[in-house]
């Protein structure tokens, strides 16, 4: 039995592009904290090269030890409003550049952390690295932006919504000789967690202690090879192979992310178990769902299939490990994935389509290229109603949209890498601006009352 199970596993590192998607090291940065600036970003590039010194080294090795690719070394730090809002600073460009210089002294490949959470209303030193972030994002290559403008507990700040619409788009015109790659690394979110491993969203939450490595685990086309086996099968089949699945992906996580943390001297955090894709083919949560039934993603069903999975992939996890956290479930994301690809260039999946199945998965409105003529107010229409999914749901919503400046429905845009590439797709067209200027904030639900 253990040789079968051994077999198995160098199978799907082998043949089904079972990864390691991401080692993330969070660091908190309170005590960097200083009146003066310029010390403060000085304390913030001393402490995450002397931290992070060994990060890619290690992660490498014990990579190599066990056979397994570690895509990604990452740090998260504790959200930057925070640490320069003692500086007096009128500007946070600085500090993204601290960062980037930092991210690339150690040599991993995103440092995520220029954030802010403004679930309840925005201070002034929110406000000014919310103001930062399209120069920021234009001026550095490592640096990844989130900002939290919801939960269930407080409600929606539509103020803030209503600013980050604004950001979004000037962000793309920052960026727009690179297809606007910069709102690539920004993400607007609703119910944020602290121990989310992946990028453009990861920030070290101020619960989170001082340092700590967390580890997102892949695989899509290791899911898809297993479900293929029960074409016959009913749903009950079909949800106990995913979860059995995910059990084995999570415990090799929890392998690799205990070796890595060891290794480089840290506590150990959280598996974040999530079918993240890549435009590579076989590696791809679109196709999972064509493998349950629907004939292409997007079609009636698509909601219901992605649920089941998302499901699966998070029992299977917990029973795994008592380390499971991150978001964990499917993401979404079309430029990523090679499935979702297909599908928006055919126009087989549409927004509308696309923000349904958010409520039923890990994250939200993900990597989506839209005209580059988009209005601000029309995009705080859209951070809305996803966050508002998010909130009534109480579960994790983002919305990663990229207004690409120049281009229109049916060209494509170009991002290379894991960031992949996707058409343009259409928004409605009716004017977002009387809801977008309303201002306030939307009341939490009234589930949102207990304790």
């Amino acid at each position: 039995m253990d040789k079968q199970r051994i077999l198995e596993t160098v199978r799907m590192l082998d043949e089904e592009n079972l990864d390691i998607r991401a080692v993330t090291l969070g660091i908190s940065l309170l005590d960097c904290i200083d009146r003066n600036g310029e010390k403060t970003r000085e304390n913030i590039y001393k402490k995450i090269t002397t931290l992070g010194k060994d990060l890619v080294k290690k992660a490498d090795e014990v990579g190599k030890k066990y056979g397994v690719e570690i895509v990604n070394k990452r740090v998260s730090v504790t959200p930057i409003s925070l640490i320069a809002s003692a500086s007096g600073d009128d500007d946070y460009v600085e500090y993204a550049k601290t960062l980037d210089k930092a991210a690339k002294e150690i040599g991993v490949d995103f440092i995520g952390g220029f954030s802010a959470l403004v679930q309840g209303k925005m201070t002034e030193s929110d406000e000014k690295l919310i103001r930062s972030i399209p120069e920021a994002l234009a001026t550095t290559d490592y640096v990844c932006s989130s900002i939290n403008v919801g939960n269930t507990k407080m409600g929606l700040n539509m103020d803030a919504a209503k600013l980050m619409g604004e950001i979004v788009l000037e962000t793309a015109k920052k960026t727009k000789d690179k297809d606007s790659i910069g709102c690539a690394k920004l993400v607007i979110f609703a119910n944020a967690v602290e121990d989310n491993p992946f990028m453009a969203g990861a920030f070290h939450g101020v619960g989170m202690g001082d340092v700590v490595l967390h580890v997102g685990v892949s695989g899509p086309g290791v899911v898809k090879y297993a479900i293929e086996k029960v074409r016959d099968k009913d749903f009950n089949v079909l949800s106990e192979t995913i979860k059995k699945t995910a059990f084995k992906i999570t415990r090799l996580g929890e392998l690799i992310g205990g070796e890595v943390a060891k290794e480089i001297r840290v506590p150990f955090g959280t598996i974040d178990l999530s079918l993240a894709p890549t435009p590579a083919i076989g590696d791809s949560v679109a196709r999972i769902l064509e493998e349950m039934g629907i004939e292409t993603v997007g079609g009636h069903g698509t909601t219901a299939a992605l649920a089941l999975l998302n499901d699966a992939v998070k029992k299977g996890g917990i029973m795994a490990s008592n380390h499971v956290g991150g978001l964990s479930g499917a993401f979404i994301p079309v430029s990523e994935d090679e499935g979702m690809i297909a599908a928006a260039r055919s126009g087989k999946i549409t927004l509308d389509k696309l923000e349904a199945m958010t409520s039923v998965c890990s994250v939200g409105l993900d990597m989506i290229a839209i005209p580059g003529d988009t209005k601000a107010s029309t995009i705080t229409a859209m951070i809305a109603d996803e966050a508002m999914i998010g909130i009534i749901n109480s579960k994790t919503t983002a919305v990663r949209i990229i207004p690409v400046i120049g281009k229109g429905v049916n060209e494509e845009a170009h991002f290379g890498g894991l960031l992949g590439s996707a058409p343009i797709m259409p928004v409605h067209e009716g004017n977002c601006d009387v809801f977008a200027n309303r201002g306030g904030k939307i009341p939490a639900p009234v589930h949102s009352f207990k304790n």
